[in-house]
């Protein structure tokens, strides 16, 4: 899906009207949201749950940090594995996901990514894939996403928000992106991350800091690049803000030829896969996505455009750079340890 632009409007501070007539709708969504926190007794896992989540619909990088601080702690000796929902995928779990055997349509393209770094587990319970991950030998749990969920309990949430994009129009859904209010999100949150460059998270860091909530900053980089010596190039990607990817790529000095967005998790098909195809041999370039759109093309029927355009597309790998990564390796450091004396 498409963010709507009144979301996030040009001119900050002003109002769409569209967004004030839903706004009635969105103070229902977000009393159904406190109703459920209210009424539901979060179930503790056997070990400890760390939470990587955001405040908004669409994309705010947090997978590039789960990443990044899963392979930090797997460094530090911890047994990892990551429990997510599995958005876009039809499987429900608890099921441990399977790179030989799952596609995106199965468990959805962010497991598939994740699982490249730790086992990863699909459920639509959380409580149920984290008893699932103990059993399979997990000794810590990795949310990715899940703050908004309130079945699990959480030892560490770290609530990540886009530096430019912020909190958009800063209305609830389906009036603005938020899911919750922000106040509501801060009082769960151990660790606010600004990903990004910009200045539109400045208010909820500044709400951040007088709780006392730490504030870091974090920008995505490429792990390990192709060379870019020969171009043009052409990107396309299908994540919460594909223009993001594409101007990492212009910082990297890449000659871009174009540029091609898709909605947030798009499902490739033949004619997307076609139309890009024919695009890159008219161009002369090079083609180029992310690797949670290269996920979703995995397991293309042999032969297909799809596994065609799986060959031929360059993927760009990304991690989280985060200021300060020492210090927040140390307050989840110190959350496992009050964890683990429970």
């Amino acid at each position: 899906m498409r963010e709507p632009r009144f979301w996030y409007p040009a001119r900050r501070g002003s109002t769409p009207l569209a967004a004030r007539l839903l706004s009635p709708a969105g103070a229902i969504f977000g009393l159904a949201g406190r109703i459920r926190r209210a009424s539901t007794k979060p179930e503790r896992a056997a070990v400890p749950v760390i939470c990587i989540g955001n405040i908004t619909a669409g994309g705010t990088g947090k997978t590039p940090l789960a990443l990044t601080i899963a392979e930090r702690l797997i460094a530090a000796g911890e047994k990892v594995h990551f429990l997510t929902r599995g958005y876009g995928g039809r499987e429900t779990g608890p099921i441990r996901v399977d790179l030989a055997h799952h596609g995106a349509e199965d468990v959805g393209d962010e497991p598939l990514l994740l699982a490249r770094t730790a086992p990863v587990w699909v459920a639509a319970n959380r409580p149920e894939g984290a008893a699932a991950a103990v059993r399979g030998g997990a000794g810590l749990i990795v949310m990715d996403d899940g703050l908004q969920n309130p079945s699990l309990e959480k030892d560490f949430s770290i609530l990540v928000v886009d530096a430019a994009s912020g909190l958009g129009n800063g209305r609830l859904i389906p009036a603005g992106p938020l899911r919750e209010r922000m106040d509501d999100a801060l009082s769960r949150t151990n660790a606010l991350i600004l990903t990004g460059r910009g200045h539109a998270g400045d208010g909820i860091a500044a709400r951040a800091r007088a709780r006392a909530i730490p504030v870091f900053n974090s920008i995505v980089r490429p792990a390990s690049p192709p060379s870019f010596a020969e171009g043009p190039w052409l990107a396309f990607a299908g994540i919460g803000r594909p223009e993001k990817f594409f101007r990492t790529l212009r910082e990297l000095g890449v000659e871009l030829a174009d540029t091609v967005a898709f909605p947030d998790h798009h499902p490739f098909r033949e004619n997307d896969a076609l139309r890009l195809l024919v695009r890159a041999r008219e161009l002369g370039a090079t083609l180029i996505t992310t690797e949670k759109d290269a996920a979703r093309l995995v397991h293309a029927p042999s032969g297909s455009a799809r596994a065609r355009l799986a060959e031929a597309a360059q993927v760009l790998p990304v991690r989280a750079l985060v200021g300060d990564i020492d210090a927040l390796m140390a307050l989840i450091a110190d959350a496992l340890v009050r964890a683990r004396r429970r």
